[in-house]
């Protein structure tokens, strides 16, 4: 092929990677063009907008009208762009993108999770009220004319009350910049939002911009963070409300099979008799105590350094402004906000991301052991402990007839292995903090808010699906128990260490039960009482028990 010259090769470029964006945003994978020279469209004359869309009527001021027709799928269906431009160079942008040239970059740039700010909503409202507040104090502050923190705060409850327009969060959560591309992402569409509140066209940011008064006063390095424990802080609710139902669901459990005795294991070894009402009992309270560890920590997540801007330092921002920022916060959240003693020292420590990224560690941990505990005690059916039954939730093999398996914990199971594992990256992304800052926030909040999302989901699925229909197998479980060399443990008083070893292993060797060995050393009466099965669960007074037979099979003993 021929060489082209390089003007008319810049103009095929240009055209083929048009229309590779367009491919790409009718798929709904939206790609960003950087080219040199890109054409722009005629101006439109005085008083038309840019972009299809109406401005806004006067009357609804504050309220973004129905007629603009944002598509969820952020599509560019007529193929009409619009030209912005910034330090690198021009970019083409979809006409109705209410994102601008950095989000497009970023765009283009980080195509890695495949996971968007937009698959977290949470997140997307925490930002938008850090932007609100931060527009609210500037107001306060005389550094904001009223119609564009109106406009601002228009903007922002927009994206805090509906999804409508969360689609344009198109960022991939994996980024570099120390989350630079999120933010500037929700400075520009905060920023078009609110020149549609002022009767502005997309993309006209004259009035609104999003750096000069959508960011004013702040950094990422102040919003990301802030932002992201604001999103934990909310997150976290979903989360402790599926560990309360599901603690309540194995509280019920335990009352349920309060009178059903078993075997107690240690080392997956016959140990003593419990009730499986005491074991449920025992998962709950294991989980309650993570809940109440949860709870009281959250407050950690309340330390922001709105206002630090670039490093702790304050530059760029009003002298009053991160006391006002975070009390403007702290309004509308109607959370117990605080800022930092030390500014620098919060620029550059994610410790209390860390902090909560351990306590869901811990609560996998547990979770998982139960669920462990879950698939041992309905083992079987036939051959296996099958002192449970779990409902069933699907046929369990492609080629084994009538088996149907542990699905439910097994997923569980999963779910905690993941919040293990990147509790691990989390750890490692915190240690990595270099100076002033930690550029590897992204990669801490993309791994904290999908671990939230797992164990929210999965906490609710081995609730429904698998706790609340668990039933018991009283029978088998009486069975294991009157067979078990493990009862001869409640004869110690009785009998004393030695001779109820002697019992354990002829019992062991004959298959005889234990009770009828035992009733060679001691009152056959005195024996049944001690291995009463209701009386092997619970604590005794050993001074109930026969002064005179302790005394003498403690001589024989001797």
């Amino acid at each position: 092929m021929l060489a082209l010259s390089g003007r008319r090769a810049l103009r095929v470029r240009t055209l083929v990677n048009h229309a590779r964006a367009i491919a790409d945003w009718s798929v709904g994978s939206p790609r960003a063009l950087n080219e040199c020279e890109p054409r722009e469209r005629t101006p439109p004359s005085k008083g038309t907008p840019r972009s299809p869309l109406p401005p806004a009527s006067p009357k609804r001021r504050g309220h973004v009208s129905a007629a603009y027709a944002f598509p969820d799928d952020v599509t560019n269906i007529k193929g009409e762009t619009r030209v912005e431009s910034d330090l690198l160079g021009s970019m083409i942008i979809p006409v109705n993108a209410l994102y601008g040239i950095a989000t497009a970059r970023a765009m283009d740039n980080y195509d890695i999770s495949g996971v968007r700010v937009r698959d977290y909503p949470e997140f997307i409202r925490a930002f938008a009220h850090v932007k609100r507040a931060c527009a609210t104090a500037n107001g306060r502050l005389g550094l904001l004319p009223g119609d564009v923190v109106d406009a601002i705060v228009a903007a922002c409850d927009e994206l805090i009350q509906s999804d409508r327009h969360h689609a344009h969060f198109a960022v991939d959560m994996v980024q570099g910049g120390a989350g630079t591309s999120t933010n500037m992402c929700t400075n520009e569409i905060i920023a078009n939002l609110a020149a549609i509140h002022l009767g502005e066209p997309v993309g006209d940011y004259s009035r609104v911009h999003p750096n000069d008064h959508v960011n004013m006063c702040q950094s990422t390095n102040d919003a990301y963070p802030s932002a992201a424990k604001l999103a934990v802080v909310f997150k976290h609710v979903a989360v402790t409300h599926a560990l309360e139902d599901l603690i309540a669901s194995l509280r019920k459990k335990a009352i349920e099979f309060e009178h059903v005795v078993k075997m107690g294991r240690t080392q997956l070894q016959d140990a003593v008799p419990m009730t499986l009402g005491q074991e449920f009992r025992s998962f709950a309270s294991s989980l309650a105590a993570d809940l109440t560890f949860m709870q009281r920590n959250v407050d950690q997540l309340y330390e922001l350094n709105l206002g630090g801007t670039a490093i702790g330092t304050k530059i760029c921002a009003d002298a009053s402004f991160a006391e006002a920022s975070v009390a403007a916060l702290s309004e509308q959240t109607r959370l117990p906000l605080r800022s930092p003693e030390d500014f620098i020292e919060a620029s550059s420590s994610t410790s209390s991301f860390l902090l909560f990224s351990n306590i869901l560690r811990r609560v996998a941990v547990k979770v998982s052991k139960m669920c462990n505990d879950l698939r041992l005690l309905s083992s079987g059916p036939r051959c296996g402990f099958n002192e449970i039954n779990l409902p069933a939730a699907a046929p369990g093999s492609s080629i084994m007839p009538g088996k149907i398996n542990p699905v439910i914990p097994e997923v569980m199971n999963q779910v905690c292995f993941q919040v293990i594992g990147t509790d691990h990256t989390i750890a490692s992304a915190s240690e990595a903090a270099q100076l002033q800052l930690n550029v590897f926030e992204p990669i801490i909040i993309y791994n904290l808010l999908n671990n939230m999302h797992l164990m929210e989901r999965g906490l609710n699925t081995l609730r429904t699906k698998c706790i609340d229909g668990i039933t018991a197998n009283p029978e088998r479980c009486k069975e294991l128990v009157d067979n078990s060399i493990g009862i001869v443990t409640a004869l110690l008083p009785l009998l004393g260490y030695k001779k109820a070893t002697a019992v354990a292993k002829e019992a062991l060797e004959t298959g005889r039960p234990v009770a009828d060995i035992a009733s060679r050393f001691a009152d056959p009466r005195e024996v049944a009482e001690m291995l009463r099965p209701e009386a092997m669960t619970h604590p005794r007074r050993l001074v109930d028990v026969n002064t005179e037979t302790l005394a003498r099979h403690s001589r024989a003993s001797a």
